[in-house]
């Protein structure tokens, strides 16, 4: 029997569930009839997506599209970071969508200092953009991924290497 017992903390965004999450959408687009000859796209770049429409009110209907298929398919929405909608040439609006993968450090401190202020026997440190949290009892740890899911952080997080 191990003596301590650790999980790491991550938020990440699975590309191949984004990936199909914006093909299924493009799909119900492309055969919604309030869609009919309108120029709706979305582009899935490295780690951001720029969506493309006629309008405001359209651009944002095809974000909700695009936010319940990534619903659908357990992406986690808290993970976009929207930028501005901004003209685009043809007449068109172009907002662009980062994707946040890996917890910011400002993210990281905020979870530190609630693990250390829930006094549970459990020490945490930063490694990179992941947190990795050890102790000796895993009902304390298991105590910190209800904590940590509880905090309302502005990102989805994962546990993984729950060991």
């Amino acid at each position: 029997m191990a003596s301590e017992y650790s999980f790491d903390v991550v938020s990440k965004v699975d590309m191949q569930e984004m990936n199909n999450a914006v093909t299924q959408s493009l799909k119900e687009i492309e055969t919604r009839f309030d869609f009919k000859g309108s120029k709706s796209d979305i582009k899935l770049e490295n780690d951001q997506l720029v969506v493309v429409s006629d309008s405001d009110y359209k651009l944002k209907s095809v974000v909700d599209i695009l936010q319940s298929k990534m619903i659908k398919r357990g992406v986690p929405i808290l993970n976009l970071e929207y930028g501005k909608i901004e003209p685009a040439s043809g007449g068109t609006v172009r907002q662009t969508i980062k994707l946040k993968q890996g917890i910011d450090q400002e993210n990281a401190k905020k979870m530190n200092v609630l693990i250390r202020d829930s006094k549970l026997k459990v020490k945490s440190q930063i490694q990179g953009d992941q947190l990795r949290v050890t102790g000796k009892s895993k009902d304390d740890l298991q105590a910190v991924m209800s904590l940590l899911q509880g905090a309302g952080l502005s990102l989805e997080l994962q546990f993984t290497n729950y060991r």
